[in-house]
């Protein structure tokens, strides 16, 4: 083959070869790229004990459920890029209680970073008792304070009986508006782990079982913000 012939082929390689990997590169920058995107990372798990007539038998609670009277529930929260969690409990008697952060005190969310929680604390439960209705927990992740729905809420918790409807409804418009604002068709990532009171109508009671709800975790992934709501069917 001659020496132009070569360097035609050669040229003509390279014009296939860059395409390539221009290509190639340009992939892993964009897998790259939405790998960091998801800065909002923890660990998460929902929990019942059911009474049945085999005795007490414990379920995960991954979406809207039914549960009766004397139930008993708990979560498990892991925070893990350093986000911010809440975990905001609508009553079915119209009361709100927020269950995680226990105080609106960190800066950063840096504090709560790589330690778990359990809610509630310690071995405890909660206990579904004899009101009856829809009872919904909130469970929203944040890259950023989300200082709005938290000034709101502290009006809540300080505020007379008085104004605590008009504000419940200001924090669940808050919400709602947050998950308008964030909706991102399967924009989160949630993959099982190997192994990682008093609310309205609820009471704190012993453990039902010696079981570690952290080892049912899964881990949550999302770009920025991620909101999930589950409704109990109390009956």
């Amino acid at each position: 083959m001659s020496k132009s012939r070569l360097g035609f082929f050669f040229i003509a390689f390279l014009g296939i070869l860059v395409p390539l990997i221009s290509s190639f590169i340009s992939s892993i920058s964009i897998a790259a790229d939405q790998k960091g995107a998801m800065n909002v990372v923890f660990h998460w798990a929902f929990g019942s004990v059911r009474n049945t007539a085999q005795g007490s038998q414990f379920e995960e609670i991954t979406s809207d459920t039914k549960l009766s009277s004397r139930d008993q529930i708990k979560f498990f929260l892991k925070p893990v890029s350093g986000c911010f969690l809440y975990l905001i409990y609508h009553s079915s008697q119209g009361e709100l209680a927020v269950l995680f952060p226990y105080r609106f005190k960190d800066k950063s969310g840096e504090e709560q970073a790589l330690k778990g929680y359990y809610i509630p604390e310690g071995n405890e439960w909660f206990q579904l008792d004899e009101h009856m209705g829809q009872e919904r927990f909130h469970l929203l992740a944040s890259d950023t304070r989300l200082t709005p729905l938290e000034d709101l809420i502290n009006q809540y918790e300080s505020g007379d009986n008085t104004k605590k409807p008009e504000l419940l409804q200001q924090i669940l418009s808050e919400i709602d508006k947050l998950r308008r604002k964030n909706f991102k068709p399967k924009a989160n990532v949630e993959r099982p782990l190997s192994i990682v009171g008093n609310l309205r109508g609820t009471k704190k009671t012993e453990a039902a079982s010696p079981l570690d709800l952290a080892e049912h975790a899964v881990e949550i992934s999302a770009s920025h913000f991620f909101i999930r709501t589950y409704t109990i069917d109390h009956q």
